[in-house]
């Protein structure tokens, strides 16, 4: 029996200016199915990107979940330290 798959949304920090929707993508594939990526930049008024970070939409179980964040939170990946954690609510309607 398969265990209960749910969409989560992953926030995930720590980015350098490299990144790409399919990098994200390739990644967080071995945990389960994604279905969406968005990248963010916040840049300071010279236009200079100052923190890059994405929200990544996956239909995950629990378990895989919990393997997701201990294998990848913290770890060095393209030039940027991850920093994953499940997305606060208020963000999920925005």
């Amino acid at each position: 029996m398969k265990a209960n798959r749910e969409t989560k949304r992953l926030f995930v920090g720590g980015l350098s200016q490299a990144i790409s929707k399919t990098d994200l993508q390739d990644q967080f594939t071995r945990f389960g199915e994604v279905s969406d990526v968005e990248i963010i930049t916040r840049k300071d008024e010279q236009g200079n990107s100052q923190k890059i970070f994405a929200y990544v939409n996956i239909k995950i179980a629990e378990t895989d979940l919990k393997k997701c964040m201990s294998v990848l939170n913290k770890t060095k990946w393209k030039g940027g330290t991850l920093q994953i954690q499940l997305a606060k609510e208020s963000f999920l309607h925005r």
